[in-house]
């Protein structure tokens, strides 16, 4: 389950600190564009009319045509693909709904992996709070989970029915390990694109990604001065001419004898 860095917070309050860093353009055409997401920049402008600055926002100066394919939390650095025009946004979006897009993320995490490369299978379903999910550990009898929930509102009581849990599988290979802090340099492919898949599945083998504020402990968020998740690599078909593309953008950061960057 969740563990104590998981606080009660409503996203509609929720103010993301400002971001200096700059959007870093990978590649442009006249129908996608590629960039590098900075760790710390919503990529979708949020209610809070506090939380203006984001990648979408920025870039609609631009490319005021631009739309967003897909997004990646605010923590979370890497590559991020944008369509410039309607049939472009159809085919994308297309492509990532029936998963014939590759996606690749570089992730720092606490503790050494007992294996090289496995998959984590775990189901996720949904909590009752805005900002967070939790994992459901295996995935037999998962009928349990369908099941009645009483609430209180006021005087009154009402019964809602729990959300069904969604498969979710993340394969994992190690790049590298490290002695101090104690930690795991790891490639993870998602083959399934659950919101906080990685974040959630990291945590659930106890090896939660250092910088975390959502998942992990409150001694693995201090271990960096973000969330050490990068979306490095992504690989998809042009939504025009059909061509495959492939996009790497490595990682920025990394552990030495003492501390993250």
């Amino acid at each position: 389950m969740p563990t104590d860095a998981l606080k009660k917070i409503n996203a509609d309050d929720f103010v993301a600190p400002e971001c200096k860093a700059e959007i870093e353009v990978l590649y442009q055409d006249d129908d996608i564009l590629v960039i590098n997401k900075p760790s710390g920049l919503l990529s979708l402008s949020g209610k809070n009319p506090k939380n203006l600055d984001s990648v979408h926002y920025r870039l609609r100066q631009l490319f005021p045509t631009c739309t967003m394919i897909h997004r990646l939390d605010l923590g979370t650095s890497g590559i991020m693909l944008l369509a410039l025009n309607k049939p472009a946004n159809k085919q994308l979006c297309h492509q990532f709904s029936h998963r014939e897009v590759s996606k690749r993320y570089i992730a720092m995490l606490a503790g050494q992996l007992e294996l090289d490369a496995g998959v984590i299978d775990l189901p996720i379903i949904k909590d009752e709070f805005p900002r967070h999910k939790v994992f459901v550990e295996g995935d037999n009898n998962l009928a349990a989970l369908d099941s009645v929930q009483q609430q209180n509102i006021g005087n009154q009581k009402y019964q809602k029915k729990a959300p069904s849990p969604k498969p979710a599988q993340s394969r994992y290979q190690v790049i590298k390990r490290f002695s101090n802090p104690d930690s795991t340099l790891v490639e993870f492919e998602p083959i399934t694109g659950r919101t906080h898949q990685l974040r959630i599945h990291s945590q659930a083998i106890d090896h939660s990604i250092l910088g975390c504020d959502l998942y992990a402990s409150s001694e693995v968020h201090a271990l960096a001065p973000r969330l050490m998740l990068h979306a490095s690599e992504l690989s998809f078909h042009h939504p025009v001419s059909g061509e495959t593309m492939h996009f790497v953008c490595p990682a920025r950061f990394h552990c030495d004898e003492h501390y993250c960057v």
